[in-house]
């Protein structure tokens, strides 16, 4: 109603949600396994992984990567396994000493008020804690007993410097602040300055920025070499569409990430029936610096065939408002259908160069007019057709 009013423009209805968009008129072909999920993990399983112990080499970084339940497991008992090995170390020296059966006022023990393994515990927990005692003391008796008290402090150092840094990585990981990293769900391929482009939007929810970010892509996708050997998942570079040169953008508000699909790109020779049964993925991996903290982090998502869609451009959700610009996210996946070629681009560039040599070509009227007929039924029998929309 509102495009019959003219009250908005046509070409900025929101046929579609990236969001919540049904299902392609074609079904795509079937996959087994996606490289990347859409939540940026990666979908691959190690197995059969003979040399074991070089995780154990890295003692840290292993304790790092175990789920939460695993390391507050290991963080319990490597105290209680410390306190137990040391007040059996503590009762051996009391019991050794003669500490246990003494009575008397003139006897002085190695360690005060021990009588049983349950006090040794009790000692060892005070030892590692604290250096403060309190009824129970060691005395300089025993020489056993200080250089056991100075074993006990130096064990309890490093299991504290060990587990307390390791939840304080894990609270900090990177990948916490890559959650407010967010990819549109799908990716829209479109005519954009007269090239035919891919594209996708990415946006920060925060409003601390994330320094030196830079995107990467990848098309993912089994190939074949010329010798005949079959690569499953041949990770393949795309370049990115960037004024600058580089692959840096300044991330304070949603940005438009295009690719020219070029002679150098993968999809170069892929028209929009053919994308609906390619078997290919695109990864999309963002990486940069928080600005509070320091730690570089990471956010990746992918899109696969089905998830690219053929003549859609995305709306515009920045908009200014009294003296300062607002972000729409609620438009933050939304795309128009526009007129796109459903040809390849291979077949753009080659009827674009076609159309060049016939217009300098210097022949005769007679021979231009049956050229220009002749080319116009070539092209008319293409599948580079511009996609029609239909108006309400």
């Amino acid at each position: 109603m509102l495009a019959r009013e003219r009250i908005i423009p046509e070409d900025f209805i929101p046929t579609r949600l990236a969001e919540d968009v049904s299902q392609p008129k074609f079904r795509a072909k079937q996959r087994k396994a996606r490289f990347v999920a859409k939540n940026g993990t990666c979908n691959v399983a190690q197995t059969n992984i003979q040399e074991q112990g070089r995780f154990l080499q890295d003692v840290f970084t292993t304790l790092v990567d175990f789920k939460w339940l695993y390391t507050l497991i290991i963080f319990t008992m490597s105290y209680l396994c410390s306190w137990l090995l040391f007040g059996m170390i503590w009762w051996l020296i009391a019991f050794a000493h003669g500490d246990l059966d003494q009575n008397s006022d003139s006897f002085v023990p190695c360690v005060t008020s021990i009588h049983s393994f349950s006090s040794a515990f009790l000692f060892s927990i005070e030892v590692q804690v604290t250096i403060g005692f309190g009824g129970r003391m060691i005395t300089e008796e025993c020489p056993a007993a200080i250089l056991c008290l100075i074993v006990q402090n130096i064990v309890g150092l490093v299991i504290n410097a060990i587990m307390l840094g390791c939840i304080f990585m894990k609270t900090a990981q990177a990948h916490r602040r890559a959650e407010t990293l967010i990819f549109s769900k799908h990716a829209v391929i479109a005519i954009r300055d007269s090239k035919l482009c891919f594209m996708l939007r990415v946006g920060d929810l925060r409003k601390s920025m994330i320094i030196s970010a830079t995107i990467k892509m990848q098309v993912v996708r089994k190939t074949t070499t010329l010798e005949g050997e079959v690569v499953p998942l041949n990770q393949i570079d795309i370049e990115m569409e960037n004024p600058v040169g580089t692959n840096a953008v300044f991330l304070v508000s949603p940005l438009i990430i295009s690719h020219v699909i070029d002679k150098k790109s993968p999809l170069y020779e892929i028209s929009a029936s053919d994308l609906h049964h390619e078997d290919l993925e695109v990864v999309v991996i963002l990486e940069g610096v928080v600005e509070t903290t320091g730690i570089t982090t990471q956010a990746r998502t992918s899109y696969l065939a089905e998830e690219i869609l053929w003549g859609q451009r995305f709306v515009p959700v920045v908009s200014e408002e009294e003296g300062r610009y607002s972000v729409d996210y609620s438009k933050f996946g939304n795309t128009v259908k526009v007129a796109t070629p459903s040809c390849s681009a291979k077949n753009l560039d080659q009827d674009g160069s076609l159309l060049k040599v016939k217009l300098h070509d210097p022949l005769t009227q007679k021979d231009l007019v049956r050229k220009r007929t002749n080319a116009s039924i070539r092209f008319k029998q293409r599948l580079c057709q511009p996609v029609t929309i239909i108006k309400d």
